[in-house]
């Protein structure tokens, strides 16, 4: 009886044995009890951890119930989380607007204006005229792309801006 109190989990052939002894059952027990959903190794081995961490204070008899108490305790805590997290991603952020249905009118009407002025613009107009606005180009960049001089896609820049304001109205 003596010889129990001083021997202790902390000396490795004790706890490899007790490993031997207890590590198949535990993995037994979680997988029966909670199936695949979890993985069995990874707790089995984290309740060992925490069993060789506190092997001090764990008395060799309470071995078992300790790994088996805090593996059920691990895979239980998470479930829980992942409980928390599928309930946290069904809820739905809320989207607020100050967006009227007509503005949101206006802004169609609006589009469909700006697409029938720039359809009636001359190809060279639309191709400077949107190398310009939408793509940020410079007049002597867009010279170069299209082999002409800076004056001219100032010419046709304007032309089409006056083409655009006479088509739709508040530019």
């Amino acid at each position: 009886m003596t010889k129990k109190l001083q021997d202790s989990i902390c000396e490795e052939h004790l706890f490899s044995s007790i490993f031997e002894k207890y590590s198949k059952s535990l993995h037994n027990f979680l997988y029966y009890k909670y199936g695949s959903q979890i993985n069995t190794e990874d707790n089995v081995q984290e309740a060992f951890i925490k069993l060789w961490d506190k092997c001090k204070d764990v008395p060799i008899d309470k071995a078992k119930s300790f790994l088996f108490t805090v593996a059920n305790n691990s895979v239980l805590n998470a479930l829980k989380h992942e409980k928390v997290k599928l309930n946290y991603q069904k809820i739905k952020p809320k989207e607020y607007t100050n967006i009227t249905p007509e503005f949101l009118m206006e802004e169609d009407e609006y589009m469909q204006k700006y697409q029938r002025a720039l359809a009636n613009l001359t190809d060279g107009q639309r191709e400077a005229f949107l190398l310009n606005r939408i793509e940020g180009k410079r007049h002597k960049e867009i010279a170069s792309l299209l082999g002409i001089s800076v004056k001219g896609v100032e010419k046709r820049l304007y032309g089409a801006l006056k083409k655009l304001r006479k088509e739709i109205e508040g530019i």
